[in-house]
C-alpha cells in the first residue's frame, strides 16, 4: 500500500493499546504518535488517556511492520511491559486526562532486540491551529477521529477504525472552563486516546459562508470521555470504558464525547521532559 494522501497516513498515527489489570481483566484503547519540538529538540511521544493505562499491570503496544517505505499490513508488532502503568507520564493537572511515554526507546529496543522496523506517521503539533486559525474555526465542523472503538480493528490487516462527527459546542471555547469541548458523535470503548481531527479534503467553506479550494487539517484534540445517561433525570461524564465490564446495566451513552483540546497533549510532553532531564 503507498501511503499518500492525509486520510491513508490517518491510519498509521495510532496504535493498539491491550491491558491487564490485578483483577485480570482485559482492556483496549487507543494510543497515537506524537513529535513535538521543545527547546531545540524533537521529542517523540505516544499519546493516550490516563484511564486507559491506570492499573495496569502488564500492557501491550501494536506495530504495523515495516517493508521498504510502506507499512507491511498484515504483519504487526506488539511489544509488551509489565508494569505498564509505571512508563506513563501524566499532564499536571490530575483532571486532565492525558499521558504520554517517549516513543524513540520502544522504537530502538523493536529494533536492536527483535530486529523489527516498524511504519507509523506522527501528528506535530504543528497541526494544532494557531490562535488565528482557531478564530477561523466554525462552532460546527465536520470531525474524523481514529481508533479501535471496542477493540475493532482489522485485524487482517491491522489497521484502526476512521470515523466521523461534528463539534457540538465551539472549539474555540473552553467547555465548563476546562481544556475540552464537545463532539456529537457514537463513542464507544477503545476509542480513549483517539486522536481527533478537522480534515476538509478539495473545498471548504468558511466562516463567512465563502468556499475555499483546497484542503485544512487541524489536529484538534483526544477523546477521553463520553456523556452517559443513568436515570431519567441525570445525565453524567465519564471516562470512556476500555472494557464492557466497565459499563453498568442501565448506563446509556448519548452519543456526545467528550475531547481535550490538542495543547494538552503539549503541556505534558514538556511537563514529562522538564521533570525527566
Amino acid at each position: 500500500m503507498d501511503v499518500k494522501s492525509l486520510s491513508e497516513e490517518m491510519l498509521f498515527v495510532t496504535v493498539r493499546i491491550d491491558t491487564t489489570n490485578t483483577k485480570g481483566d482485559a482492556g483496549s484503547g487507543t494510543g497515537f504518535l506524537f513529535v513535538h519540538k521543545f527547546k531545540g529538540t524533537e521529542y517523540l511521544s505516544i499519546v493516550t488517556n490516563k484511564h486507559v493505562v491506570e492499573g495496569a499491570v502488564k500492557g501491550g503496544i501494536t506495530f504495523i511492520k515495516k517493508e521498504g517505505e510502506n507499512p507491511k499490513l498484515g504483519d504487526s508488532f506488539r511489544i509488551d511491559f509489565d508494569n505498564f502503568e509505571k512508563i506513563w507520564h501524566g499532564h499536571p493537572d490530575k483532571d486532565t486526562d492525558i499521558t504520554v511515554t517517549p516513543l524513540a526507546p520502544i522504537l530502538d529496543f523493536m529494533k536492536n532486540q527483535h530486529k523489527v522496523d516498524v511504519f507509523f506517521r506522527t501528528i506535530s503539533s504543528s497541526n494544532i491551529p494557531t490562535e488565528a486559525q482557531v478564530k477561523e474555526i466554525d462552532a460546527l465542523e465536520e470531525v474524523v477521529f481514529v481508533g479501535y472503538p471496542n477493540g475493532i480493528w482489522d485485524s487482517k490487516n491491522f489497521t484502526p477504525i476512521i470515523r466521523k462527527g461534528s463539534t457540538a459546542t465551539p472549539y474555540a471555547l473552553d467547555f465548563e472552563g476546562a481544556k475540552k469541548f464537545i463532539i456529537d458523535a457514537s463513542v464507544f470503548g477503545g476509542s480513549s486516546g483517539s486522536p481527533l481531527f478537522l480534515y476538509n479534503s478539495g473545498s471548504y467553506t468558511t466562516k463567512n459562508g465563502g468556499t475555499v479550494v483546497g484542503s485544512r487539517f487541524y489536529f484538534l484534540g483526544v477523546v477521553a470521555a463520553v456523556f452517559f445517561k443513568s436515570s431519567v433525570n441525570e445525565v453524567v461524564s465519564l471516562p470512556i470504558p476500555t472494557n464492557s465490564k466497565d459499563v453498568t446495566i442501565g448506563q446509556e451513552m448519548i452519543d456526545l464525547g467528550v475531547v481535550y483540546k490538542a495543547n494538552t497533549v503539549v503541556e505534558t510532553i514538556e511537563h514529562a521532559v522538564i521533570n525527566h532531564a
